[in-house]
């Protein structure tokens, strides 16, 4: 019969078309980085080396050692009243340096000019020593001041140790070299401290210290 259709007739197959495919690869080749990524990351990079690189810098740079006066100690005192007020006494100085670099530090020589109310008594010296990297040492150094008569100011001195209470102007000076091996660094320091000493107890009472 005419409009029949077939039992056996097969279907019409029908057509699929594949989807796009989302990988980054097209004919073959790898679609380019966004700029702005590009950018970031070597932001990121700089940002790290200059960080790296100053840490670098603020560990190895070298620095001024640090100088404390730990102790001063008055004795021998001896006021003359005649021909004109003086005093005879002896200062010890102990004196803490104190190494932060990562470097040991030799000095060569080390200097305390002491002073009462702006004018010298005298100076300490003490021959060179060594600090290890990070750490500190301890060096003591003695004078005899003969005769103190050069400043208008001895007659204070000498109502200031009666007190018990004396405050000293103190400069200290020291030269040496940094580093480590063949590698040396010549280094100065130059630090003043007003102390306050306690001559009864041969303590100080109080220190003030600034570099100059």
């Amino acid at each position: 019969m005419a409009g029949d259709e077939d039992p056996e007739a097969t279907p019409s197959s029908v057509e699929y078309k594949p989807l796009p495919s989302s990988s980054r690869h097209t004919n073959g080749g790898v679609l380019p980085s966004h700029p702005s990524s590009i950018r970031r990351r070597r932001f990121i990079i700089s940002i790290f080396l200059t960080s790296f690189a100053s840490i670098l810098i603020y560990i190895f740079w070298p620095s001024d050692p640090r100088i404390k006066i730990e102790r001063v100690k008055v004795s021998h005192v001896h006021v003359h009243r005649r021909p004109v007020p003086s005093i005879d006494m002896t200062m010890l100085v102990t004196l803490k340096v104190s190494n932060a670099d990562v470097y040991s530090f030799d000095f060569t020589a080390l200097d305390v000019a002491i002073g009462y109310k702006g004018k010298t008594l005298g100076h300490v010296s003490s021959d060179g020593g060594h600090v290890r990297a990070m750490g500190s040492s301890y060096l003591e150094a003695e004078t005899q001041l003969d005769g103190v008569t050069v400043f208008a100011d001895v007659v204070n001195l000498i109502h200031d140790l009666a007190k018990g209470y004396i405050e000293f102007d103190t400069v200290t000076e020291t030269n040496g070299k940094l580093g480590v091996l063949f590698f040396r660094f010549p280094l100065k320091a130059k630090v003043a401290c007003g102390i306050l000493v306690n001559t009864v107890n041969q303590t100080i009472s109080r220190q003030s210290c600034r570099p100059v």
